[in-house]
This record gives C-alpha cells, sequence and structure tokens, in this order.
C-alpha cells in the first residue's frame, strides 16, 4: 500500500510552481482523498480554483494562511497525513534587502511547520531546501540552512508522536517562476541577453522531476536526513546561447549575495553522506546504522556545479528546454 492511498497532503506555498505542478501529479494519480493548499495569496488560490475547476466534490481545499502564524498551522494541521512544507522567501535579492522578513518566514516558519505537525501528529513532514543552503554566502541561502537543521533536528522533540520530519535539497528548477529562462527568453526579443559572469554554473532540474523526486523522498523516508538528486549542471553562458544563439551578451557583474558555483553536498557533509542509484543521502546525526545500504562517498568528495561530471551540452540544454 503506497503512502498515498487516501492521505490527506498539506502543500506550505501550495500556489506556487512546484505545489501546483505537484498537485497535478497528486491529482492524475488519484490515490490521496484530500489536498489542501496552504498559502497567503488570495489571488492565486482563486487562480487555482479555476485551473483545476475546483467543486463540492473535489479533494483540493484551500487554507489562507501564513506560516508564520502558528494558530492557523495548528487548525490547519489535523488531520492531516503529509505535509509537504514549499512555503519560503526564496529571491535571494529580496531577501538580503528585507533579512528580518526573510528570518521570519524562512526559520521562524519551519520553527512553527515543526511544532504543528508534532503536536497535531502528522506523521510524515517534507521540507524543500536548496543548494544555496550549503556553504551560504547570502541570507537566502543562511535561513535556508538554518531552516534544515531545524527540520532534521526537530526530530529529537517528537516524543511518543508518530511525526517524522526529512529536506530534500536540490538546485535550480527549470521553468519555475523566477527561474533565468524565462527572462533570457524575455530578453531574447531585445537582441541581448545580460549575464552576471561567464563562468558562472549551476545545477539545474526540470519541475517535473523536482516534484517526482520529492514524491519519492516521502515515500521512502525514515526521518532526519537529507536527500539529494543526481542532476546534471550547465554553464550560465551556454544556456544563454542555447536560448538565443543570435543574441549579443552583456556582462553586467555578480549581484550581491550570488556565487560563481553552487554545492549541493560539501566535503564535510560527504563524510557522513551515501551514494544510491539516483540519489545522495545525508545520514542522520542519529542513529548511524540507518541507510546503511548506501555507499560511502570517498575522502574529499564535494558536489558542485563547477566539477560535477555531469555538464549539459548546448544541445543537451534545448532538448531539456523543450519538456519545460
Amino acid at each position: 500500500m503506497s503512502v498515498w492511498d487516501g492521505a490527506t497532503i498539506l502543500i506550505t506555498g501550495g500556489t506556487g510552481s512546484f505545489g501546483k505542478r505537484l498537485i497535478q501529479e497528486l491529482l492524475a494519480e488519484g490515490k490521496v482523498a484530500k489536498i489542501i493548499v496552504f498559502s497567503r495569496d488570495e489571488l492565486k488560490q482563486m487562480e487555482m480554483r479555476e485551473t483545476f475547476q475546483v467543486d463540492f466534490y473535489s479533494p483540493l481545499r484551500f487554507f489562507l494562511g501564513d506560516v508564520r502564524d502558528q494558530d492557523r498551522l495548528y487548525r490547519a494541521f489535523r488531520g492531516v497525513d503529509i505535509v509537504i512544507h514549499a512555503a519560503a522567501l526564496k529571491q535571494v535579492p529580496a531577501c538580503e534587502y528585507n533579512p528580518f522578513e526573510a528570518i521570519l518566514t524562512n526559520i521562524m516558519g519551519a520553527k512553527n511547520i515543526i511544532d504543528a505537525a508534532i503536536d497535531c501528529g502528522v506523521p510524515r513532514v517534507m521540507s524543500v531546501s536548496t543548494d544555496k543552503a550549503v556553504n551560504p554566502v547570502n541570507l537566502y541561502g543562511a535561513t535556508k540552512l538554518c531552516a534544515e537543521k531545524l527540520m532534521i533536528h526537530g526530530n529529537f522533540y517528537t516524543g511518543p508522536a508518530p511525526t517524522r520530519i526529512s529536506c530534500v535539497r536540490y538546485g535550480n528548477v527549470l521553468g519555475s517562476r523566477g527561474s533565468v529562462i524565462p527572462r533570457f527568453r524575455q530578453q531574447k526579443e531585445t537582441g541581448v541577453l545580460r549575464i552576471t559572469d561567464e563562468r558562472m554554473t549551476r545545477f539545474w532540474i526540470t519541475l517535473s522531476q523536482a516534484v517526482r523526486f520529492v514524491m519519492h523522498c516521502v515515500e521512502i523516508m525514515r526521518g532526519e536526513e537529507v536527500f539529494i538528486p543526481k542532476i546534471p549542471t550547465a554553464s550560465l553562458m551556454d544556456l544563454a546561447k542555447a536560448i538565443a544563439p543570435e543574441c549579443k551578451l552583456e556582462v553586467t557583474g555578480i549581484r550581491p549575495g550570488e556565487k560563481l558555483h553552487e554545492i549541493l553536498i560539501s566535503a564535510d557533509e560527504a563524510r557522513n553522506t551515501v551514494e544510491m542509484d539516483n540519489m545522495y543521502i545525508v545520514r542522520p546525526p542519529r542513529p548511524k546504522e540507518m541507510w546503511k545500504e548506501g555507499k560511502p562517498l570517498p575522502d574529499g568528495f564535494e558536489y558542485c556545479s563547477n566539477t560535477n561530471p555531469w555538464q549539459l551540452s548546448q544541445e543537451e540544454i534545448l532538448k531539456v528546454l523543450d519538456t519545460v
């Protein structure tokens, strides 16, 4: 029996790109009993009602709320089987210039999720994280690192509750809201594409791949681990040339809080990480025997976008872009 069969699912930030695609997948499979979309944007909720043609018999339910509001989370989490936490302030420049707001949503919001899940007896919580949480140089990454640590160590507070909490961590999502791809496509009309640095590389994953990965990790999670998919890397230069080979490229310089290259697993973290067929798993701080079936990583291993052996060519980038 699948964990989704007859389950009640709650998605924080459910009106975002990830949430909408996840809902599509869950509805297509037809296994879940109820999907609760928890978000603070009533306009986007109304648009989703129209998109999914929600009526009295639909499994979709909409809760207006903010992860900063613990009381509202307690009300929403009653009777929920699986929480997928995707709500966050995600834009690096916005977090740099609104630091207290980023802390309230990304860190205190994570604490509120943990407390509500444990006290309401939610069996599974999966938090969506980012490569920017590894060796962070910006406030967004720092808040997501703190949120990861809270989620993993929040398992220590569960006591007799059935709650288990894990994280997934991946790179840039192709085609998501705020992705560089829509911006490049808009700039293509002007004949000039603006990139920050010719050397910059990023990990890439499609929205469908991210959703399927999260769903798979929810099924296999044991609690306290961080799941990281094996995904390709592409340089920003190759991405720009693939989208608009005829355009002139203008280098604008790295923005505040940006890295040249991103890291999904640091060298220090790798010592407690195992390799599986299609993913890496950062094992829990306790107990050490969990995920013993995985292959330990070699000394000095680091999963970095500029040294990742899976580098996409311009032709491969075009094939991927055709799917988003």
